[in-house]
């Protein structure tokens, strides 16, 4: 086995984690945008979907309606390793889902508002057997909420309910399982309380507060 020399200094620099630029969106903005009557039923469960579950939007977008499990506020997704994961979602989406499913019991959950042209026929496991229309894209997904919010993106409500729940004091072990993060690295990017929720951990701790 051979030895380093003596006094030889070795730096191992540690790999940076590319910076998460997005930010979190406040969660009554969130709430006033998924409550506007302007918005069709599609939409409204795509966006609760996405931040109840805290999922990747190409997760959300690929779920089929044979994937979810509404009487048990779950569903099934394959991970990008390839893996079968749960994603637990909350009243508002269960609420939302049967009216967007219908009679329909296979296929796209989300899908898109016509049938596709023949010359841009897409693969039969994107295509609901009920209605002949394929399954909603994630650019179009974005085209969508993007206008309807402003300029917003589908990654933010996933990092905000992460950063949300971490305002909330949930711990780093369930933020992972949640968000289904590996690296506790990349989760730390996600889970960074905000101003406000630094402000009112400051006023909760003011001493004066206290001897009231």
């Amino acid at each position: 086995m051979a030895w380093l020399p003596s006094g030889l200094e070795v730096r191992v620099e540690r790999r940076r984690e590319p910076a998460d630029r997005t930010r979190a969106i406040a969660y009554v903005q969130i709430d006033r945008l998924w409550r506007r009557g302007d918005v069709a039923i599609r939409e409204k469960a795509l966006w609760r979907l996405l931040y109840e579950t805290a999922a990747r939007a190409s997760e959300v977008l690929s779920l089929n309606v044979e994937d979810l499990d509404l009487e048990n506020r779950r569903a099934v997704v394959r991970s990008k390793g390839g893996d079968v994961e749960l994603l637990h979602f909350q009243t508002g989406s269960a609420r939302l889902l049967p009216r967007l499913i219908a009679e329909r019991s296979r296929g796209p959950l989300f899908l898109t508002d016509r049938r596709p042209v023949p010359g841009r026929a897409p693969a039969i496991v994107d295509v609901c057997p009920v209605t002949g229309r394929a399954r909603l894209s994630y650019r179009r997904a974005q085209e969508m909420f993007a206008e309807a919010s402003g300029g917003w993106t589908l990654h933010q409500l996933r990092h905000s309910a992460i950063t949300h729940l971490a305002e909330g004091n949930v711990g780093l072990a369930l933020l992972m399982a949640k968000s289904r993060h590996t690296n506790l690295r990349s989760l730390q990017r996600y889970a960074r309380p905000g101003a406000e929720a630094v402000a009112a951990l400051t006023a909760a701790h003011d001493p004066d507060r206290r001897r009231r």
